[in-house]
């Protein structure tokens, strides 16, 4: 007859251990991109970011450029939705630089910003320069294009999203930011409003 087979203690902890491992490493995969603010991304600056530090609240996303024939009229406008005081405590813009269409955005990080910075004032965040489309885009843009069925094809796309991280709409840069301006407030205030009823 057989010997019954023994494990010790040791080898069975390891055992454990790794099967914990395992669990909570399929389980974070699984969670990966499950929303837009389940990203990390780079600023413009280079620091390592959450994008769910802006959960909560409604997000314009816009891949930007510095020379293209959409860059003063949208970022004059983007400028100053950003400082809506309608929409202030629940809205902001996240630019996204772009060199995928045209070399419009040929500048490095430090310049862009300067960019920005001296001509139009704006005091939106913004991020490291990155593709948006193709097989190359980040992984945060996969995902909007993935929700979406709409891949920015030139500067100044938008993406409109909710305070969960979920796309509302997406638009062309033929679509000014005052065009859109009334979807962005009727997000804002359905935001309010949730926020509001869970304060209840």
């Amino acid at each position: 007859m057989a010997a019954p087979m023994k494990f010790s203690s040791s080898k069975l902890l390891i055992n454990v251990v790794v099967y914990c491992l395992l669990q909570t490493i399929s389980h974070t995969r699984g969670n990966e991109g499950s929303d837009f603010y389940s990203f990390t991304v780079n600023d413009i600056h280079g620091n390592q970011v959450s994008l769910g530090k802006y959960r909560g609240m409604v997000t314009l996303v816009v891949n930007v450029a510095s020379e293209c024939g959409y860059t003063d009229g949208h970022y004059q406008a983007l400028s100053k939705i950003q400082d809506d005081p309608a929409l202030s405590d629940m809205f902001t813009v996240l630019a996204f630089p772009c060199n995928q269409f045209g070399n419009q955005e040929p500048k490095p990080n430090e310049l862009i910003y300067k960019f920005v910075q001296d001509n139009y004032g704006a005091d939106f965040p913004m991020f490291s320069k990155i593709d948006v489309a193709g097989d190359s885009a980040n992984p945060a843009y996969k995902y909007l294009t993935d929700k979406t069925s709409k891949e920015p094809t030139w500067n100044f796309w938008k993406y409109l999203v909710d305070p969960n991280g979920d796309v509302i709409n997406a638009w062309g840069p033929w679509a000014s930011v005052d065009d859109i301006y009334p979807e962005i407030v009727s997000a804002v205030r359905r935001a309010r409003g949730q926020r509001h009823g869970d304060d209840l």
